[in-house]
């Protein structure tokens, strides 16, 4: 996978890292820190340069992320659960328990999430469906992508640009610390949903 990411990135520059990273959106086991950080990593020494690097892959995310909001918008709850446990989530290797966890989360911290959980490894995808299912307003819902996918790109294609040919290390090192944020933010997204929906029956009780 890596090697096809960076041959991608390397053959067709701007537009590969675009094309790469709206089908990392919707595709989430495909890694961004891959993209990102080699994107970063080819600016050191080819005519590519981080605002372009940042530019095409924030254009990606909000491409990709469109696609997951759309769906949301278009399919009800039950018929997205059917196509996660069917034929579809295979291909698309979407699990239906990630996207219940983008929609705790969701349902614990509303819009605001969108934003939140753009720095989050897939739940930063994920998160989209939720938000169509709610009916989030589209204009709220593409400035929280664009801003936060803007902050994990830069964040990204800088850690690539200052490794330079160690932004492999830089990959590795990010995808183990990305590893256990995931476990720890999923931990508290599931913990502000139970306390939310305690708060909601005491006062439906109250």
């Amino acid at each position: 996978m890596e090697g096809i990411i960076t041959e991608l990135v390397s053959r067709f520059g701007y537009g590969g890292i675009l094309l790469l990273i709206a089908i990392e959106n919707i595709f989430p086991p495909i890694p961004s820190e891959v993209i990102l950080t080699f994107g970063g990593f080819l600016t050191t020494y080819t005519d590519l340069t981080p605002p372009g690097v940042v530019a095409s892959a924030t254009a990606g995310s909000v491409l990709g992320a469109i696609v997951l909001y759309g769906a949301g918008r278009l399919l009800a709850p039950e018929r997205l659960s059917a196509l996660l446990r069917g034929r579809v989530g295979r291909i698309l290797k979407l699990e239906e328990s990630d996207v219940c966890k983008a929609s705790d989360w969701f349902a614990a911290h509303g819009w605001p999430s969108v934003f939140y959980c753009r720095c989050v490894p897939i739940l930063r995808s994920l998160i989209s469906i939720p938000a169509g299912m709610a009916g989030t307003a589209l204009t709220p819902f593409l400035l929280l992508t664009t801003a936060g996918s803007l902050l994990w790109n830069v964040l990204l294609v800088g850690l690539g640009a200052v490794a330079g040919q160690n932004w492999g290390a830089v990959t590795a090192a990010f995808a183990r610390f990305s590893g256990g944020a995931k476990a720890m933010l999923i931990g508290a997204a599931a913990l502000a949903a139970l306390l939310w929906t305690l708060k909601k029956r005491g006062r439906q009780t109250g």
